[in-house]
This record gives structure tokens, sequence and C-alpha cells, in this order.
């Protein structure tokens, strides 16, 4: 995905993809660290006391990547 060709819009998006990425990987080496799933889910770590919140940022990671998926002009040939 080209950050720069999409506007504001797929610059938001590029940031929230590498955000949500970053996460699942934190994640995943915490699980196989022994500290669980949420060990270290650093959306869970600032937004916890806001389960909202919370949400919405995992549902906006989740549209960047459907943007991301049909944005992406390299993936399409």
């Amino acid at each position: 995905m080209d950050k720069g060709s999409c506007g504001p819009l797929g610059m938001v998006s590029y940031i929230l993809l590498i955000v949500g990425g970053l996460n699942w990987g934190l994640v995943g080496v915490s699980y196989l660290a022994g500290s669980g799933w949420d060990g270290w889910n650093v959306v869970r770590l600032l937004l916890g006391s806001w389960p909202m919140v919370e949400a919405i940022v995992y549902i906006l990671v989740g549209l960047s990547a459907i943007c991301a998926i049909f944005a992406c002009k390299s993936c399409k040939k």
C-alpha cells in the first residue's frame, strides 16, 4: 500500500495497520513468553478502562485492512 497515494484517509489507514500489526505481534510474543494472550496487548493496556473505545480501535484497524486489500495497487497484479 502506497501511503502517499490515498491522501489523509490512506495515511490514517496505513498508521492503523502498523499499530494493529505491532499489537498482534506483541500479543503473540507475550503468549509464547507465558504471559497469556493479553499480557502485552498495548491497546488494552492503554484503553482497557474504556472498553467501547478499545472496540472502536479494533474495528478501525479491521476497516483499515479491508481498505488496504482494495487499495493496494501492487496486490491487484
